[in-house]
């Protein structure tokens, strides 16, 4: 959506340049930030490390971090099975990317067998809803359908979801300008994305009160004209639609070496204090403005008013002239002379501060000495942010459990919007 609900997703275009040397907006209204406390906490590298050897919970799905649809690195995936409303007609979709950064299940049509008949959505006027989502560098277009969404022991009934279709309709000329075309799973680098970040809907409360262009379509034959869609009408976070366990969700990964790995697996736990196995615990609270999900970071000076925590992004993305960016075709990344040990402060809209270590690892090196590696901790660049974004990407995730609570939904860590680790 626009920039300011909207963060999902830096890897898509970053990766190729990557690949080629490695060979291998508007909001509703939502409840107060989580927490009421100005705390600090003593710099960190690893936290709250997931007991990945313990059995599965009916709250909690496999995470994967492999070659994937086409060898990305630091890529979390799930398994989401879609059913048609209250039947038994279902297909389970892999290698579904899990985005902490942006909210609603888009699958590809080419996923789902033509047996499989979604209800497609309509808003009051009887319009056949289309979205077209955009991403930084590109967009996904497709009809919004109804699905029962299940992914564990958990399931939203007649959730609206996109089903990512180039062949629906006719592409909206101010879509399809936004960037490039990632209407197959191989241009997204996923079979589909599972957004799960800290908003109910994709779009809120803009998109329902007027027409937000390149954004919700009403489509007959293939005219598509944009329109204003109802919150309730718009592509959905299915965690607030679960009948249990639905304020949030943990990403639990594995703290992994600086020189990487092939795979690595881990756990996405729903609920945030439902269950035994998702209690908040120690972890700070760090809440995050409930109009576009951000919060700051203060690294070497320099603000980050617009910081996010993204596991959808491959790598930490933030723009400073301490590091040098590696020469073409991989200038996506950071290439210092050795590994950079780095620091910042997070800042939650509650007060909260938290100080955090990282380290920034020169890119092309990385590829070249370790070809074929999917998990890359040390992957940071400048491409594609603002000067005001630090998009904590996946190499954060690792060795922590990172918590997102949903807005209006209450937790023991307060009522969301907040992350959390």
């Amino acid at each position: 959506m626009d920039y300011e609900r909207s963060f999902i997703t830096v890897l898509l275009g970053v990766l190729v340049a990557l690949l080629a040397t490695a060979c291998g907006g508007g909001v509703d209204g939502g409840g107060g930030a989580g927490g009421s406390s100005s705390t600090s906490a003593p710099a960190l590298s690893v936290t709250n490390a997931p007991p990945t050897h313990l059995p599965l919970a009916p709250n909690a799905t496999a995470v994967a971090i492999d070659f994937g649809i086409i060898g990305v690195p630091n890529m979390p995936f799930v398994s989401v099975t879609v059913c048609a409303p209250g039947t038994a007609q279902c297909q389970t979709i892999d290698h579904v990317m899990v985005d902490t950064g942006s909210w609603g299940l888009r699958v590809f049509a080419s996923q789902l067998p033509s047996s499989l008949a979604l209800p497609q959505q309509k808003d009051g006027k009887g319009n056949l809803l289309a979205e077209c989502m955009q991403f930084f560098d590109g967009y996904t277009w497709g009809s919004v359908r109804l699905g029962d969404v299940q992914i564990a022991g958990e399931k939203a009934a007649s959730l609206p979801i996109q089903v990512i279709d180039p062949g629906y309709s006719a592409t909206p000329s101010d879509c399809s300008s936004v960037g490039a075309s990632r209407n197959t799973p191989t241009a997204l680098a996923a079979n589909g994305v599972l957004g799960i970040g800290v908003f109910k809907d994709d779009c809120g409360w803009n998109c329902a009160q007027q027409a937000v262009p390149a954004t919700y379509y009403g489509c007959v034959g293939t005219s598509c004209t944009s329109i204003a869609v109802a919150e309730e009408l718009q592509v959905a976070n299915p965690i607030p639609y679960f009948a249990t366990d639905n304020n949030g969700s943990i990403l639990m990964l594995p703290a992994v070496g600086s020189n990487g790995a092939a795979s690595l697996g881990g756990q996405l736990v729903f609920g945030i204090g439902t269950q035994s196995n998702n209690g908040l615990g120690r972890a700070q609270v760090i809440g995050v403005s409930p109009s576009n999900g951000t919060f700051t970071t203060v690294q070497n000076g320099t603000t980050y008013p617009d910081s996010i925590m993204d596991s959808g992004s491959t790598g930490l993305f933030f723009q400073t002239s301490t590091l040098p960016t590696c020469a073409s075709p991989n200038n996506a990344y950071y290439c210092p002379a050795s590994t950079e040990q780095l620091s910042a402060v997070i800042e939650g809209v509650n007060g909260v501060t938290s100080a955090v270590s990282f380290d920034v690892g020169d890119a092309t090196e990385l590829s070249q000495t370790y070809p074929g590696e999917e998990v890359m901790p040390l992957l940071a660049g400048p491409v594609f942010v603002a000067s005001a974004v630090f998009d904590w990407g996946l190499p954060f995730f690792y060795g922590r459990n990172v918590y997102v609570a949903v807005e209006q939904q209450s937790t023991p860590g307060g009522t969301g919007p907040y992350v959390a680790y």
